[in-house]
């Protein structure tokens, strides 16, 4: 095999990309765990909290994150029993639930985020001048969408008084 391959940019890209990310996860699954989340139940609350109404139709939260459908409805179950998530019918389709942030989960995300802000700063943007985050942000962006087309399903906004009891489950 030619030595000369490693060197390649590609292979330096996609392992700094994992190293980076490795790391990370490290510092931000520690601090999770002091409030009792894990990475996934994380990833889960912010999503929901980001979303119209605070909530999101199951398949979308799967296709939002890495779980697939029986995934998400584990997570769910489990937090709905830790009483951070509920589920609430779609009126239109029997068939379709939302998954929906209650206030102790909002409470948990609360509590969780200004450490996980820290962490953010000091490990990940604070490293990057302010025209390198924004190019960072872009391509990553790009990647996440031809890779992940899925990233940001059901996430569009909606009218306020939509946003409770949406149509089109």
């Amino acid at each position: 095999m030619n030595q000369n391959v490693f060197d390649d940019p590609r292979i330096t890209a996609v392992g700094l990309l994992f190293e980076a990310h490795a790391g990370l996860s490290a510092r931000f699954s520690a601090q999770f765990e002091e409030h009792g989340l894990s990475s996934v139940e994380f990833e889960v609350l912010t999503r929901l909290a980001r979303s119209p109404g605070n909530q999101l139709r199951m398949t979308d939260l799967a296709a939002q994150t890495s779980l697939s459908t029986s995934g998400v409805t584990r997570v769910v179950d489990r937090m709905e029993r830790d009483g951070l998530l509920t589920r609430r019918a779609c009126p239109s389709d029997r068939r379709s639930s939302y998954a929906v942030v209650t206030a102790a989960g909002l409470q948990r995300l609360d509590e969780t985020l200004p450490g996980h802000l820290r962490i953010i700063e000091q490990w990940f943007t604070g490293q990057l001048d302010p025209d390198a985050l924004h190019a960072l942000l872009d391509g990553l962006r790009r990647v996440r969408d031809a890779v992940h087309p899925g990233a940001t399903a059901g996430s569009t906004t909606v009218p306020v008084e939509s946003a409770a009891a949406p149509t089109g489950c």
